[in-house]
């Protein structure tokens, strides 16, 4: 960490109080702030360079772009400004404003590419969805079961679940992936499935509901998996279970762009420790599948316990 008087004086300019208040909620992409605070790009590589150096903001590379976020001084001096700062910059307030505009936007973008493959996802190519690391999964149930499938998509896994479970919800944030997914159920009689539209980071179901969460090849759409993570904690009853299937962390930069992918997959060390953060205990990860060719995606198997 820099000294105090760096920090002081690097927070005494005004833009750069607005760029920390947005980076201490949520991290963004100089074109991201760019479009938040109608500021030059030149303008705002400086600033965060010169917060950068006082050690206030870290950088994060993601295929081109570079995502900062700032470094938590909570109960400092820095915090002190920040609170001070928000009621005393008029800006601030549409900043806050432009913000949630822009995060919007993310989330509308992932939300184009699955409406725009619904009703036809099951024959295209998706990365990881290996039915034998489903099929090791499903081996694992215990019915009858409340089940949540976040991300369900089409509902094909939320099917597949329901003929064993007691009732399953299938959440999605796509209302075509929804539609088809109602369709797909009535097409086969299948009545104990019930599709929601909903984010996996706000899920549209009530605390202590279902025995199982499932996140299929999904968790990597999330914006914040972590948060997906302690919804499904909230959802879940005591002694519940969370089951994760999801790529392991690769570097094929491409699949932002082809699949809508957030993140590039998770390390089973990330896994473990987003799962503990959310109050979850004996976890199990496993890795269960790899694809013979290129880029050759590994899918990830994770178990976790809500406690009793």
């Amino acid at each position: 960490m820099a000294s105090i008087m760096k920090i002081l004086r690097v927070a005494a300019d005004p833009s750069r109080l607005r760029i920390l208040l947005l980076l201490k909620a949520e991290e963004f992409s100089v074109a991201e702030l760019q479009e938040i605070l109608s500021m030059g790009q030149s303008t705002i590589s400086t600033h965060l360079s010169e917060l950068k150096h006082a050690g206030l903001v870290e950088g994060r590379r993601t295929g081109k772009s570079s995502f900062y976020h700032s470094i938590a001084v909570r109960g400092g001096v820095v915090d002190e400004i920040l609170n001070k700062a928000q009621a005393e910059i008029p800006e601030a307030a549409l900043d806050q404003v432009a913000m949630r505009r822009v995060l919007k936007k993310r989330k509308d973008k992932m939300r184009a590419f699955f409406d725009s493959v619904a009703g036809r996802l099951g024959r295209d190519y998706v990365p990881g969805k290996s039915w034998k690391s489903l099929a090791k999964a499903i081996l694992l149930l215990m019915p009858p079961l409340v089940i949540a499938d976040l991300g369900a998509g089409e509902g094909a896994f939320a099917l597949l679940l329901a003929e064993r479970a007691r009732r399953v919800i299938a959440v999605d944030s796509s209302s075509r992936m929804v539609d088809v997914g109602r369709q797909q159920a009535l097409r086969h009689g299948v009545k104990n499935v019930e599709f929601r539209l909903g984010d996996m980071e706000e899920i549209p179901i009530g605390g202590a509901e279902v025995d199982l969460v499932f996140f299929s090849q999904s968790l990597h759409h999330a914006l914040h998996p972590a948060r997906a993570l302690e919804e499904a904690s909230r959802i879940l009853v005591p002694g519940g279970r969370v089951v994760i299937l999801d790529l392991v962390k690769h570097r094929f930069e491409q699949a932002r762009d082809l699949y809508a992918d957030e993140w590039l997959g998770f390390s089973e060390a990330e896994i473990e420790t987003m799962l503990e953060n959310a109050g979850f205990g004996n976890i199990e990860t496993a890795l269960v599948d790899k694809e013979p060719e290129p880029p050759q995606f590994q899918t990830l198997l994770v178990f976790g316990g809500k406690p009793k």
